[in-house]
């Protein structure tokens, strides 16, 4: 997603109410007193990243995604921020081999898994770079159960958003998944601690933490 058009009304987009609740879900399961780094992978213009970064004081947050527009966005709000010695950018796309091994504390992800071609590239790059116990944190859309649904939450949601923006999120709707869908996903990656579950009447967010190894 690094088309100018796409950039600028994304940008411009208000998703407070989604990316609040995205962090305040994230605090509710693991704490304010939560440390370590952060990877959100597909970070976008940043909201989530930057969210989590002033929430959380002894956190650093990475934010990782494909499109370099998307970072350039994230980097111009991190320098307006009180956070930005604590938030860091790499652009790279799913799976990768470009970030640190069993290295972070936490893994985020938030609208990210209906994009990917391969959702399994998602799931296998939490797999290799999150700690031991690390905890996950998932979000996604939803799929409706008709496209008589998907049009009434575009509707509902998105009426007097940019074109552009009620296209991508129609299109998304009926790209994500279903929750068996999404366990099965798990369960072919052997992430059996975490869980999946609905969240209100477009999405669903996989949560726990990871093994934390034999002897633990």
């Amino acid at each position: 997603m690094d088309a100018p058009d796409q950039v600028e009304a994304y940008a411009a987009a208000d998703f407070e109410a989604p990316d609040r609740r995205f962090v305040e879900t994230f605090i509710q399961r693991h704490g304010l007193d939560f440390k370590g780094e952060i990877a959100d992978l597909g970070c976008g213009p940043g909201n989530i990243a930057l969210r989590l970064a002033q929430a959380l004081p002894q956190v650093r947050v990475r934010g990782v995604d494909g499109a370099g527009r998307m970072l350039d966005e994230a980097r111009r709000r991190a320098a307006a921020s009180e956070v930005e010695g604590r938030v860091m950018w790499q652009q790279a796309y799913l799976p990768t081999a470009d970030l640190p091994s069993h290295h972070f504390e936490a893994v985020v992800s938030n609208s990210l898994l209906h994009h990917l071609h391969a959702p399994a590239g998602l799931w296998e790059t939490i797999r290799q770079i999150a700690a031991p116990g690390a905890a996950i944190l998932v979000g996604d859309l939803r799929r409706p159960p008709s496209l008589d649904a998907a049009h009434a939450l575009v509707a509902t949601y998105v009426a007097g958003e940019p074109p552009v923006l009620q296209a991508d999120f129609f299109a998304s709707l009926c790209a994500a998944f279903e929750i068996e869908e999404v366990r099965a996903q798990l369960d072919a990656a052997g992430l059996h601690t975490l869980t999946v579950e609905a969240l209100g009447d477009r999405h669903l967010v996989v949560s726990g933490r990871l093994d934390k190894g034999p002897g633990a």
